[in-house]
């Protein structure tokens, strides 16, 4: 797999956009920067973009990327934006049999991989991070503080599965602390975990500390140490069978602008 820079990836994106007849945002070649205004969505508009882009995403972009949908089509008119969310280990399993798709953003370079080893897309490019932390009901009526904490004896913890990149993540966070634990259930992606939680089902789930922010008026988060072992990149590709070839080239460039960074960032990813 080649993973390119932020910087590169949005000059390569934007010479494809223009090679279509298209003005994609970042087409400046500059990295983005969290906080920038120097673009906006209008950025990626033009009348060469239009019709359907299905974008494949991981579950923990949910919020975000419909949101940033929302401006994409906002800007580009005749243009409709279709999300398909779920694991990304999932996803690439769709992708790679053959499920038509434009645009893929997965939550772990290695999930990416999958695909570009089956010459779904040739290259990628991170485009934020994130972290876990320790999701619990509102006002942790269990008193967890640590991951330790996580191990007590009747405590109930849902975990991702480890196919998945919440759950790698996980494994490798609990790895770090020493702690061994036997979740009481395995999630298919993070949204699952965090619904154990929501519901009263667990006491604490493993979970990304951006779907905590987004629902924190029913949740709280507790932060812990070893989280900064397990740090998760982001990549997202655009398809090499994308039917269509010229909106799944605008989008990506626009997730890689300054615009979209500044929504992420704002939701709690991390830059890369």
């Amino acid at each position: 797999m080649i993973t390119v820079t932020r910087r590169t990836a949005v000059a390569a994106v934007a010479a494809l956009a223009l090679a279509g007849g298209l003005t994609a945002c970042g087409s400046s070649g500059s990295k983005p920067a969290a906080g920038s205004s120097a673009s906006s969505a209008s950025a990626a508009a033009s009348p060469k973009v239009s019709g359907t882009v299905t974008v494949f995403a991981a579950a923990s972009l949910q919020g975000t990327f419909t949101a940033l949908g929302k401006k994409f089509e906002a800007a580009n008119p005749g243009t409709k934006v279709i999300f398909n969310f779920g694991g990304s280990s999932a996803l690439a399993q769709s992708i790679n049999s053959g499920a038509p798709a434009d645009v893929f953003a997965a939550a772990s370079p290695a999930t990416m991989k999958t695909v570009t080893d089956a010459k779904g897309a040739t290259t990628s490019t991170v485009f934020v991070r994130n972290t876990l932390e320790i999701a619990v009901p509102k006002g942790n009526p269990k008193h967890i503080s640590s991951l330790k904490d996580l191990a007590g004896a009747g405590l109930k913890v849902a975990l991702c599965a480890k196919q998945v990149p919440c759950g790698a993540a996980a494994v490798t966070a609990l790895n770090a602390g020493g702690v061994n634990l036997t979740p009481v259930t395995l999630e298919q992606d993070v949204k699952g975990a965090l619904t154990k939680v929501e519901l009263g089902e667990v006491d604490a789930s493993l979970v990304y500390k951006t779907d905590v922010q987004a629902d924190a008026a029913k949740i709280d988060g507790v932060d812990f140490p070893e989280a900064a072992k397990a740090v998760n990149d982001y990549p997202i590709a655009t398809l090499t069978k994308a039917p269509n070839a010229a909106g799944a080239a605008a989008f990506t460039a626009y997730i890689l602008s300054p615009e979209a960074g500044q929504v992420l960032t704002a939701a709690g990813f991390q830059a890369p």
